[in-house]
């Protein structure tokens, strides 16, 4: 304490001595008194002293205070006015302190310094912060609430400090996190700043924070709130939900994943009256678009901001969006912040950009939403920063949409201009060709991002044609760009002197770029090469070497994509004009002071334009990538010889050829894959069919069996009434409808005898067509893996299916087996029967009849099983000639399988001889060209390396 009194310098001007001398007197009544309504008084009347007399009680009273909170627990009253004491004395809040004019200038850091020190002292000891996290659990109001404010002020003055003692605490975090759930909206409001306060730029803290289902609490503070309609207490919330979100990966995707992205979208439904808005709304609102913005950042991983761009549209949010931007009486800063949001949420995502085209302003006639902003961004009588958000959301419409872009570009062709509307490429135009230098600039950079990365648009700009005055002919875009730049400070203009002359050099830049027909038509106007030698061969001011820069790059250009299709302009010859005029370093050194140029360094940052005033709008940040990308190619190119160009054409379209005839094999091979696929799947669908056969044949089997069952039956019956018959000494005569009966039955047996020969001539030709299905399967183990793989298992099919052939054929050489002893034992019974016997007349008749009367019944019976026996077997025959033709047809497919695949193995072969070749002549050119000093890229080369890995490893495969 006495350091801490040295370094201040004792106490400040103003305090009496009376008032250290009470202040020591207390503490000492503090430290001393036994009775717990003494030190209560003598703490109440430390809090009294404490904002006048801040140093001296935070000197000589914060230890006592501190040991207060630790042995006085069980009275709530004292604690209160303990921490109210700490919270003053190391509160920097001079709202209540009067001080005399002289020391105003002075107050300030001094009173910083206070409350750091303090700060620094208190929590010095761990268990200080502890203690007070105890604190704040404590229910009751005059204990928890002045904790958190203290806690509160501890993290202002050492937030770092105070944030790792509250995460190595346990349960430290979740302690503080029931404050949100406190019924008394004092506590969960101060609440809500202490959380503010803790996650400040601590990821780990934010985590616990945002799993403790900080998210659903606070959602539901700014609904009970009202919304964008809410007070202060909806702003704070909205700060705290920033500090999560922002630059933490994890709570966004918590945020996204848990669904409450869906539950913004009712804050930003305005009323049709949205006259009166308060400061408070503007604010919230305004806070709402920000967190929002966070959630789609471009600088948050690509895959996390497509998803959140997805949600929003699925939602809702980016249709309330878009309807608060077309509406009336909204606030200059709350639409220019909800542009600025729209723009974050549609860009890189087609499905939102589409949407975004669709949308109409609500106007008689309708007019779609772009053409609407662009009307503000190339008027000067905007607000600069409402223009600057309009260019970045038309950036936002144009990036990485073809589909947009090619609208935008249409609507300034011949065949689409609509003479009773105006369409967005008249306006860009409007504003490219008006004597605003802003309203130029800006023109110049949306139609530069219409033509970003897409070469058949920068052919089809060239064109459109422009009529400048009644009477003259049309100029094309390009000619009447390069006559403004030609013009230079001749015209008016309003604005900065080169602000035009940098939106056209970039427009040209973006245009000629990876583009030689648009090159060659720069190059036919013959005033066009003159101008820029001569604009960077000139010495100028600090202003005018930017313009000088951009000249140099759009030289550079001309000769790096110049295609020599004009022989005044040829390679050469612009090489050996900036050699005689400017000078090859020269040359470099106006090259470089693009990259130079601070101006550039800040729009290289980040892709939303920025600037402070209109004048510090120069560079636009996808023109800066486009210049790391050329300037190093440019200064290579300069310094190249003629014959080096022409070996390097030479190369270039060779490899442009080779590429071609590799791309075509790569076409040939990527057709022949699918119809291998197609064949397998055709193999799949046989195989299928083989099955099901194999499920009828098992069907047919368990039939026979019970057929052969019900055989067995009928001959042990008739065994049984053939020994009845021998043990009658009687005979009897059977009459002649028994004879014929029996003669029938003779007929079906021989009928049966002959439909099993049949049987088994068509199971002999079955085995001829599977053993002549082995044999093929056998040629066949050279192709390749694959077609092996699938007929393999056709083949086992096939070995299945014969075995249950076999099976057929064995049960029924068994069945014909059986019929010929019935038939032999039916001719005995025959035989007996019609011997005459001796006996006695009258029994022998009556048991004649019974016999008689018996066997007809069971010659009936029998009749019936063999015809329903004859029924079963022609189903099987049925079944047998389906096979067979099934049989027949795998064949026939198998036998195109394998013609179809030794014809590809042969077109493969030619493929991989070929391609070998391709890849010998490519290497010896690419080692060329990396000898003549040009850089070459591997990724064609490494992807027709794989590929030509793939087809070898597959004919290893096949031949194995």
């Amino acid at each position: 304490m006495n350091f801490l009194r040295g370094v201040m310098g004792g106490p400040s001007a103003g305090p009496q001595p009376s008032g250290a001398e009470t202040i020591q007197k207390l503490c000492d009544r503090v430290a001393s008194s036994t009775l717990l309504d003494d030190r209560r008084d003598a703490v109440r009347a430390l809090k009294s002293l404490s904002k006048k007399y801040r140093l001296e009680v935070g000197i000589q009273a914060m230890e006592h205070l501190i040991h207060v909170l630790q042995t006085d627990r069980s009275d709530s009253e004292i604690i209160g006015y303990a921490l109210d004491t700490l919270y003053n004395v190391i509160s920097n809040d001079l709202e209540e302190e009067e001080q005399d004019d002289s020391e105003e200038e002075n107050l300030p850091k001094q009173v910083d310094d206070l409350g750091s020190q303090f700060t620094e002292i208190f929590i010095k000891q761990q268990e200080n912060v502890t203690l007070l996290l105890t604190l704040v659990e404590e229910f009751d109001f005059h204990v928890r609430w002045p904790g958190v404010k203290l806690l509160t002020s501890l993290l202002k003055q050492q937030g770092p400090q105070v944030q790792q003692i509250i995460l190595v605490s346990p349960m430290g975090v979740s302690r503080l996190m029931d404050l949100l759930a406190d019924s008394r909206e004092v506590i969960r409001n101060d609440g809500v700043l202490l959380l503010q306060q803790l996650t400040k730029s601590n990821a780990a803290i934010q985590k616990i924070v945002a799993f403790e289902n900080a998210f659903e609490r606070l959602l539901d503070i700014i609904t009970e709130e009202g919304n964008s309609d809410g007070g202060i207490v909806v702003e704070d919330c909205l700060l705290l939900l920033q500090n999560l979100l922002k630059n933490n990966n994890s709570n966004q995707n918590f945020f996204k994943e848990g669904s409450y992205i869906q539950r913004m979208k009712p804050w930003f439904e305005v009323g049709d009256d949205n006259c009166g808005w308060s400061a408070q709304k503007v604010t919230n609102l305004h806070l709402m678009l920000q967190l929002v913005r966070v959630l789609v950042s471009p600088t948050n991983p690509p895959g996390a901001t497509s998803s959140c761009q997805k949600a929003m549209f699925h939602c809702g949010l980016l249709q309330q969006l878009c309807t608060i931007l077309m509406a009336t009486g909204v606030p200059a800063d709350i639409l220019t912040e909800t542009i600025n949001t729209v723009s974050e949420v549609i860009r890189g995502c087609q499905m939102n950009q589409d949407y975004f085209a669709s949308v109409n302003a609500p106007s008689n006639p309708p007019r779609p939403a772009i053409v609407v902003l662009l009307m503000s961004m190339v008027n000067e009588r905007q607000p600069f920063v409402l223009r600057c958000a309009v260019l970045y959301c038309f950036q936002c419409f144009l990036y990485k949409n073809q589909k947009g872009q090619g609208e935008i570009v249409s609507t300034l062709l011949p065949s689409t201009i609509d003479g009773n509307s105006v369409s967005a490429g008249q306006l860009l135009c409007g504003g490219l060709f008006s004597t605003d230098s802003l309203s130029n600039w800006c023109a110049a950079v949306a139609l530069a991002h219409a033509l970003q990365e897409n070469a058949t648009l920068k052919e089809q700009l060239l064109r459109v044609q422009l009529a400048t005055s009644i009477g003259n002919p049309p100029v094309s875009l390009l000619q009447q760009c390069t006559n403004i730049l030609s013009q230079g400070d001749k015209i008016d203009r309003r604005g900065s002197k080169v602000q035009t002359r940098v939106g056209l050099l970039m427009l040209l830049c973006t245009w000629l770029s990876n583009c030689s027909i648009a090159v060659t038509h720069f190059l036919h106007n013959p005033a066009n090469i003159p101008f820029l030698t001569g604009q960077i061969a000139e010495n100028l001011g600090e202003e005018e070497q930017l313009v000088q820069g951009l000249c140099a790059l759009l030289l550079g250009i001309s000769i790096y994509y110049n295609d020599n299709s004009l022989e005044n302009y040829r390679k050469e010859k612009l090489k050996q004009l900036i050699e005689k005029r400017i000078g090859r370093e020269n040359f470099i050194e106006k090259l470089g002071f693009i990259s130079k140029h601070e101006l550039y360094s800040r729009a290289a940052q980040k892709p939303q334009p920025s600037f402070s005033i209109p004048d510090h709008m120069m560079f636009d940040h996808e023109f800066t990538k486009l210049v790391k990308e050329l300037e190093g190619v440019i200064s290579k190119a300069i310094y190249k010889s003629s014959e080096e160009d022409k070996k390097e054409e030479e190369v270039k379209k060779t490899l442009e050829q080779h590429d071609n005839i590799v791309t075509h094999y790569k076409k040939v091979i990527r057709e022949q894959d699918q119809e291998l696929e197609e064949l397998k799947q055709r193999i799949n669908t046989l195989t299928s069919q083989n099955e099901q056969l194999q499920a009828t044949v098992t069907q047919q089997v368990s039939q026979i069996q019970q057929h052969k069952d019900q055989y067995n039956l009928l001959k042990v019956q008739l065994g049984k009434d053939t020994q009845h018959h021998n043990s009658h000494s009687d005979t009897f005569q059977m009459n002649g409808i028994q004879m014929e009966e029996v003669s029938k039955l003779r007929e079906e047996l021989e009928e049966w005898k002959n439909k099993h020969e049949l049987l088994q001539g068509q199971l002999r030709e079955k085995d001829a067509v599977i053993e002549k299905l082995k044999s093929s399967q056998l040629e066949m183990g050279t192709t390749e893996q694959s077609s092996q793989t699938s007929k393999s298992g056709g083949l086992e099919h096939n070995n299945d299916l014969q075995k249950e052939l076999e099976m057929l054929r064995t049960q029924i050489q068994l069945q014909s087996a059986e019929i010929s002893k019935l038939q032999i034992e039916n001719q005995k019974l025959q035989n007996t029967s019609a011997d005459p016997a001796l006996g006695d007349s009258g029994a022998a008749a009556a048991n004649n009849s019974e016999v008689e009367g018996r066997l007809e019944q069971e010659i009936k019976e029998l009749k019936s099983k063999v015809k329903a026996l004859c029924e079963e077997k022609e189903s099987l025959k049925q079944h047998l000639d389906s096979s067979s033709s099934t049989v027949a047809i795998l064949q026939d497919e198998k036998s195109k399988l394998q013609q179809e695949v030794a014809e590809s193995k042969k077109e493969q072969d030619d493929l991989l001889v070929l391609l070998a070749d391709q890849d010998q002549k490519l290497s010896a050119l690419k080692i060329k060209l990396k000898d003549l000093g040009v850089p070459v890229e591997d990724e064609d080369d490494i992807e027709s390396g794989d590929q030509g890995d793939e087809d070898e490893d597959g004919d290893e495969e096949e031949q194995d």
